[in-house]
């Protein structure tokens, strides 16, 4: 019998060069409770700011869960989604590995390109909203790890 042949979840190539928007999860290896450590948590948004910067990019709402992170990014034009991604995860996970000695995320990650009917500050609504989801905290603004907060407070 021939092994299981599992499908890329990625649209073609050319559909993740900018300008667009995205709502983009990384998910922690095993799903371990790596960001109950506020280090951990900083030294990642930290990590994904960088990465933001170096692309250009705009980080538009994000929510550092304890086992997954959600991004709602700008990728500007002829700039990649793919690429950035993966140069988020890899310098998120260097900088992690060096902290834990162990791998931070798992294998590829979740997207979403937003359409043009979507607004953003819905989608950073449903990012913001996912500590009290997830019964973290009463209200958004009160949860250490979402942002911007100027954002949240004006949303």
């Amino acid at each position: 019998m021939f092994p299981a042949y599992r499908r890329s979840p990625r649209l073609p190539e050319e559909d993740y060069i900018g300008p667009l928007a995205a709502h983009v999860i990384f998910v922690a290896m095993q799903r371990r409770s790596l960001f109950s450590s506020a280090d951990l948590a900083s030294t990642c948004l930290v990590a994904l700011q960088e990465s933001i910067g170096s692309f250009g990019a705009d980080l538009v709402a994000y929510c550092i869960m304890p086992d997954h992170a959600h991004l709602l990014v700008q990728i500007p034009e002829g700039v990649s989604l793919q690429d950035w991604a993966r140069r988020a995860k890899q310098l998120s996970g260097f900088r992690l590995k060096r902290a834990t000695g162990d791998f931070a995320w798992q294998i590829s990650y979740y997207d979403h390109i937003l359409r043009r009917e979507e607004a953003l500050i819905d989608v950073a609504k449903y990012i913001w909203a996912n500590p009290v989801t997830a019964g973290l905290v009463t209200a958004p603004e009160l949860y250490e790890w979402s942002g911007p907060a100027e954002l949240i407070a004006q949303a």
